[in-house]
């Protein structure tokens, strides 16, 4: 069972000029936390930060100028939306503490989180949905688009799983949802924003070393689309042998940002010119961006060793916290935690969209 909200697919980044849209949606209720929103909820198009609300605002409020275009066709949607909020505010409470008395838990901090949308395929129109529930950062219940059934790797899921798949009516209203409904939005949304989300976006690439010691990083910031690829190639050909593959990461401006890591530490830095070079490959972009590996190219960066968080909901959440922050501009970070990268992507997400309150540089 894969880790919960963890939709990472790249498509061809040299093949078909099709492009698949998403709409997401994500839900979070916590307990526990200082001086943190007890719910907060995003959506997102494109990996784009369209809406926000949370416990504090108790409202949903616009992220991106070209969705308020909306309002122009359905002038009470944002009253909508906002009254959708409150309402899965007090569900999504509610539903904490019922998974806290299954999971025999009274105190610390816990999660209850779902994230459910749609992808659409601009040339075959095909639409396919999911939902998926987690609960402190696991898989709790997950819907199987293919059958209409749930599916509960948790035993303290499995009487949810059997009330749910006894409902019909939801189960047809779901699948309707799903893949008419959410279809049919993304496909408004994107015409709203098409200008800003078919845009491409070229990244800056450096190369980064925290140590002479150290593996040598490179990153690429800044970029849009997100469909991207990064790799290290040695005398021509890509190698994986001493690499290390960073996730696509989001940067607060709408763009993105991503890293491989190599270790040359056996290699010595004279075989190092004209034989090893970063490549970097955008969706849409016929050219590759290559920097060859250099060590007059290398900037070195002694990154602080601990992200401090204001919240603390980090170390529960994704059982570690991120070994080191390099810091790469006034707004962009990249966090390293090899404990659980994948969960840490989602976190980052919310992270980004609730705003500056939760973190901080020390």
């Amino acid at each position: 069972m894969k880790p919960l909200f963890i939709v990472l697919i790249l498509v061809g980044i040299q093949g078909s000029s099709a492009v698949k849209h998403s709409l997401k949606y994500f839900y979070t209720a916590s307990s526990g936390i200082k001086n943190f929103p007890s719910y907060v909820s995003a959506g997102l198009v494109d990996d784009v930060q369209i809406s926000y609300c949370d416990s504090n605002i108790n409202k949903n409020i616009p992220k991106q100028d070209w969705i308020k275009k909306v309002s122009s066709e359905y002038p009470n949607y944002w009253k909508e939306e906002t009254q959708t909020c409150q309402v899965k505010q007090r569900i999504f409470k509610a539903n904490l503490e019922i998974a806290k008395q299954r999971f025999n838990q009274t105190e610390g901090v816990h999660f209850y989180q779902q994230m459910y949308g749609c992808e659409w395929d601009d040339e075959t129109g095909e639409a396919r949905g999911y939902d998926e529930f987690g609960y402190d950062g696991e898989d709790l219940i997950t819907l199987n688009p293919k059958t209409q059934e749930w599916i509960a790797p948790k035993p303290q899921a499995v009487i949810t799983k059997h009330k749910w798949d006894h409902d019909k009516d939801a189960a047809e209203h779901e699948k309707y949802y799903l893949t008419q409904i959410c279809a049919e939005w993304l496909q408004k949304y994107v015409n709203y924003g098409r200008s800003s989300l078919m845009r491409t976006d070229l990244p800056s690439v450096s190369l980064l070393q925290r140590t002479p010691s150290s593996p040598v990083s490179c990153i690429a910031t800044g970029f849009y689309p997100k469909r991207a690829e990064m790799f290290w190639r040695k005398n021509g050909e890509e190698i994986h042998d001493g690499v290390d593959k960073g996730e696509i990461l989001p940067n607060n401006d709408g763009t993105f940002q991503m890293s491989a890591h190599i270790d040359l530490r056996s290699v010595p830095t004279e075989d190092w010119p004209n034989k090893y070079e970063c490549v970097f490959q955008l969706s849409g972009v016929k050219e590759d961006m290559t920097n060859r590996l250099e060590k007059t190219r290398i900037l070195i960066n002694e990154c602080k060793l601990l992200f401090k968080l204001q919240i603390k909901f980090l170390k529960k959440f994704n059982r570690c916290l991120p070994k080191r922050v390099c810091c790469l501009g006034p707004s962009v970070l990249m966090l390293h935690c090899p404990c659980r990268p994948d969960v840490l992507i989602r976190l980052d997400v919310l992270l980004v969209i609730a705003g500056p309150h939760e973190c901080r540089l020390d």
